[in-house]
């Protein structure tokens, strides 16, 4: 397989978008995390095939699972406490809690069937001619 599949394609682009994203708020901001930077290794494994990809990309994922759940788990207890003052606003616009539970829930839950999938494993394992 010599192009990666449509699914990792997308994970490809989003994750070079997050990563350009990442590099803006190191410069402008001056914060470096592993949750915003930690694409970018995963990043390069994928667009070079390289053989510790598939690790570094599963790595990511449990990064990523355990800052959503310490997320959800600090939002049902803030709710617990005061259910008024649990609410994201962004641009002065509201958003839903569970629109974001639900988008955040997705987008992990893509990424794992990606990781996963025997397309990703060939896509990986095949050597670039």
């Amino acid at each position: 397989m010599k192009k990666p599949t449509f699914a990792l394609s997308l994970i490809m682009i989003l994750y070079a978008v997050l990563a350009a994203i990442a590099t803006w708020r190191a410069i402008n901001i001056q914060v470096f995390d592993l949750f915003s930077f930690g694409v970018v290794p995963v990043l390069f494994g994928l667009v070079l095939r390289t053989s510790w990809a598939s690790i570094a990309f599963k790595v990511y994922l449990a990064i990523q699972t355990l800052g959503l759940t310490a997320l959800a788990g600090t939002a049902i207890i803030a709710y617990q406490i005061s259910p008024q003052d649990v609410k994201v606003v962004f641009n002065n616009v509201e958003i839903p809690v569970p629109l974001i539970a639900i988008t955040a829930s997705l987008a992990l839950a893509f990424q794992f069937w990606v990781a996963f999938s025997p397309s990703t494993k060939r896509y990986l394992s095949a050597t670039s001619e």
